[in-house]
C-alpha cells in the first residue's frame, strides 16, 4: 500500500478543513448528518445514526452539468450523423427518380416507335434532274476554273520575276484539271442516281431490295430486337416480317417509387403487360410501312407481325404470326402520327388481329394466304 497522507483541521465548531494528496475539502456538519466539498468537484452528503455505524452517502456533484456536456456533444454528433443520412437520402432518392424516368422513357419509346420515320425519297425529281452541264461539254467546275485562268492578269512583282508568274499559271492550270475530276465525279454520280431512280419508277424489284438494304430504315428498330424479311413478285406491293421477340423487348417487371422514396419493383399485372405488348407490335408495323413507303415507290405495304409461342398441340415453341395487316399509301398521307393510338390506327385497316387485354395475342393467318 502506498504512503497515505491526510489531515484535518478544525476551523470552527461544525466545520472542518480536510487536506489530502489529492487534494483540499471542508466539510460541514455534526455528528449523524455532514457536508462535504472537494477541490476537484466532488460533493457528497452523509447521513448516519451515531453510535451504530450505520449511514448513508449520496454523490452531490455536478452530474447534470456533465451529463448535460455529454448530451451536447452526443446532439452534436447525432446532427452531423442525421445530416449525413439526409444527404445520403436525397442521393438514393435522385437515384431511383432517375432509374425510373429511364424506365417510362423506355416504355415511351417502345410504344411510340411510329412516331419517327425518315423523308421520303422523291425518285421522279431525281430521274427528271437536270444535269447543269456535267454531262457533255465543260461541267459548272470547269468553266469557272477556265474562266479565272483566261482572266489571269500578272501582278507587278509577277511581271518583274517571270518565275512567280509561271507558277501562278501552273497553278491555274492544275485547278482545271481538279474541276474537271469533280465534275466528271458528281455527272457520274448525277446520271447514277437518276438511272437508279428510273429504275425504281419502273418497278425494278431488284432497285427495291438495294434501296432498303441502302437506308438506314431498319436501325433503330434492329437495336428493339426485332428480325426482319422483305418480299413481293408485285412491283406495287412490298411484304414484310417481322419478329417482336417479345420477352428480350418488353420488360417484365414494373418500376415505381415508394412513399419513402425508394424503387419498388414488382410484376406488371397481365392487362398493363399485354397492353404494352400490343401497343409495340402496332406501333412498329406502322413504322415499317411507313419507312417503306418512303423509300419505295410501292402502294401497298403488308405487315406480319410474329412471335414465339407455346403450340398446346405440340408442346414446343413456334414461331406465329400474332397480326398481319394491310396498309395503304393513300391513307397515310394526312395523318398526324404524334397524335395516334397504335393499336387503334391498325384496327383502322384490313387487318387479322386476335387480342385480349388478359391473355395477349392468338395465332392468325396472314392476310393474302
Amino acid at each position: 500500500m502506498g504512503l497515505q497522507f491526510r489531515k484535518r483541521i478544525k476551523i470552527c465548531k461544525g466545520v472542518n478543513l480536510n487536506i489530502s494528496k489529492t487534494g483540499v475539502g471542508v466539510s460541514v456538519g455534526a455528528k449523524g448528518a455532514r457536508y462535504s466539498m472537494h477541490s476537484s468537484g466532488r460533493r457528497t452528503a452523509t447521513v448516519g445514526i451515531p453510535g451504530t455505524g450505520l449511514y448513508y452517502t449520496k454523490n452531490l456533484s455536478n452530474s447534470k452539468k456533465k451529463t448535460s456536456t455529454k448530451k451536447g456533444a452526443s446532439a452534436k454528433k447525432s446532427t452531423k450523423e442525421i445530416e449525413a443520412q439526409q444527404a445520403q437520402a436525397e442521393q438514393q432518392l435522385q437515384a431511383a427518380q432517375e432509374e425510373l424516368e429511364q424506365f417510362e422513357r423506355y416504355i415511351e419509346v417502345i410504344t411510340n416507335v411510329h412516331r419517327n420515320c425518315d423523308l421520303a425519297m422523291n425518285w421522279q425529281v431525281i430521274a427528271n434532274r437536270e444535269d447543269n452541264g456535267t454531262s457533255g461539254g465543260k461541267g459548272p467546275r470547269e468553266l469557272k476554273a477556265q474562266q479565272e485562268y483566261d482572266n489571269y492578269r500578272p501582278t507587278l512583282a509577277e511581271q518583274i520575276m517571270k518565275k512567280l508568274e509561271q507558277e501562278r499559271r501552273q497553278e491555274l492550270l492544275a485547278a482545271i484539271e481538279e474541276a474537271k475530276r469533280l465534275d466528271a465525279e458528281e455527272c457520274g454520280g448525277m446520271n447514277a442516281s437518276k438511272e437508279f431512280a428510273k429504275r425504281m419508277l419502273a418497278g425494278d424489284i431488284e432497285a427495291y431490295y438495294e434501296a432498303i438494304e441502302n437506308s438506314d430504315m431498319l436501325t433503330e428498330l434492329a437495336e428493339l430486337g426485332s428480325d426482319f424479311e422483305f418480299g413481293t413478285d408485285d412491283p406495287a406491293r412490298m411484304e414484310i416480317e417481322f419478329t417482336i421477340k417479345a420477352a428480350e423487348v418488353i420488360p417484365e417487371k414494373q418500376l415505381t417509387l415508394t412513399k419513402a422514396g425508394k424503387l419498388s419493383e414488382k410484376d406488371f399485372t397481365k392487362t398493363a403487360y399485354f397492353d404494352i405488348l400490343q401497343d409495340y407490335v402496332c406501333s412498329c408495323s406502322i413504322r415499317l410501312a411507313r419507312e417503306l413507303f418512303a423509300v419505295l415507290p410501292v402502294d401497298t405495304v403488308v405487315v406480319h407481325a410474329t412471335d414465339i409461342m407455346l403450340d398446346t398441340a405440340t408442346g414446343h415453341d413456334e414461331e406465329t404470326t400474332i397480326l398481319s395487316v394491310e396498309f395503304d399509301r393513300n391513307r397515310f398521307l394526312d395523318i398526324n402520327f404524334d397524335r395516334i393510338d397504335a393499336s387503334d390506327f391498325v384496327s383502322s385497316f384490313p387487318h387479322n388481329m386476335k387480342f385480349a387485354k388478359t391473355t395477349g395475342f392468338k395465332p392468325v393467318e396472314r392476310i393474302g394466304e
